[in-house]
């Protein structure tokens, strides 16, 4: 019989979409689910994205070039400018999704067995797409007691080897919300140029940024132009995840020239979605003020409620919308499953996601869960309580 390849064996499950059947199965008993585990927003997609989709008079359906349309692509630019981002649209490649962006970011710039420095927790893909690539995460650990601060630039400087390629930071951070400060993102330009690394900055998150802090990208530090490579997406900013159209930007010439290789491999992006995405660079600031607004309540209700629960410990996030809780369990993975397969409150339970998949060490995290806040204000008072109510007899 044929064998699957040892890459297929080794690819990670996701933790946010593995108990999928376990919810489905809870579904079908008739129990009411509140979705704490993918960051799929309830904020309604702009209308001016929707409707151009709509009035699109397109007679074929036909490729965009591989690197995204150039009218997207400059508008796109003009964004980044208004962010006190300068870059040109040919600094610009459009990719199905930020996924997309991230592999064509590690096979730019990644040979097999290379290695990725990241603060962990991660993105969960993040292992996924490394595997994917055949390169290494090295993880350096950042800690909820210190609210998952960028770690000491010296534990960075300890894992560089001559296979070290690449830093990979997400700011805000997914799955933490930690927001890196410009202080922390010029210790990590310092490093990247001292050892002559590149420096992918994960910045799909840039507008949720609280509490007065402002996001910083790599791509405003003077110096990096050779080392930073930037990758964004319109799915959380515009609540639009199904049109799966992101991009990568770098001013570094080399880089954007074997991206497009990559993205000529798969032809081109989606053309709909293009057509989507550049509509929604129209949507006026008092979208995201509403937003901003929302999310900000949504993040204090959320974290005072878990804060009323014996042996819970939380992350106070600064952006994006995920916190990390540390819960008074072994196996948050068992937890999590029991959660769907064996407890309810009047019909209705919860679906978080284990956060021992958010780190490539062995073993950590496997007592926190991540929480995407993603829900309205009163489905989160009534998830936590599902949560407080659950601990209770679960640790019994």
């Amino acid at each position: 019989m044929p064998v699957i390849s040892e890459k297929g064996q080794l690819m990670p499950q996701s933790p946010i979409r593995k108990l999928v059947p376990f919810a489905e199965a809870a579904t079908k008993k008739g129990k009411h689910i509140y979705y704490l585990n993918i960051g799929q927003p309830d904020i309604k997609t702009p209308e001016i994205a929707l409707e151009a989709v709509k009035n699109s008079t397109l007679d074929i359906l036909a490729y965009s070039r591989s690197e995204g349309s150039e009218t997207y692509r400059q508008k796109i630019a003009n964004y980044y400018a208004k962010n006190d981002i300068h870059v040109k649209h040919d600094d610009i490649i459009v990719t199905t999704g930020g996924s997309e962006a991230l592999l064509f970011a590690f096979g730019s710039i990644m040979d097999v067995d290379d290695e990725v420095i990241i603060p962990e927790p991660f993105y969960a893909n993040y292992n996924g797409f490394s595997t994917a690539s055949g390169v290494n995460i090295v993880p350096v650990i950042s800690k909820i007691e210190d609210n998952f601060a960028l770690p000491p630039i010296e534990a960075f400087e300890k894992l560089i080897t001559p296979k070290t390629k690449a830093i990979l930071i997400c700011n805000p951070g997914n799955p933490t919300g930690y927001l890196y400060s410009k202080e922390e993102i010029q210790k990590l330009a310092e490093i990247v140029k001292k050892h002559d690394l590149f420096l992918i900055a994960d910045e799909v998150y840039r507008e949720f940024a609280y509490d007065g802090n402002t996001h910083y990208s790599i791509m405003q530090e003077a110096g990096l132009e050779n080392h930073a490579i930037m990758i964004d997406s319109v799915s959380k900013r515009y609540s639009m995840c199904g049109a799966r159209i992101g991009c990568l930007v770098s001013k570094n010439d080399d880089v954007i020239k074997s991206a497009l290789k990559f993205a000529q491999a798969r032809l081109s992006p989606p053309t709909l979605a293009q057509i989507a995405s550049e509509a929604a660079l129209d949507t006026p600031q008092s979208y995201f003020d509403d937003v901003i607004e929302e999310y900000v309540e949504r993040r204090n209700t959320l974290i005072n409620e878990l804060q009323t629960i014996k042996g819970v410990k939380v992350a106070k996030p600064k952006g994006a919308f995920y916190c990390i809780a540390e819960l008074p369990v072994k196996n948050s993975d068992d937890f999590a499953q029991w959660l769907l397969e064996h407890f309810d409150v009047n019909g209705e339970t919860v679906m978080v996601a284990p956060a021992g998949g958010f780190y490539s060490t062995p073993g950590v995290g496997k007592n926190q869960i991540r929480i995407a806040y993603v829900l309205n204000k009163e489905s989160l008072i009534k998830a936590v309580n599902i949560i407080k109510e659950a601990l209770k007899v679960y640790n019994n």
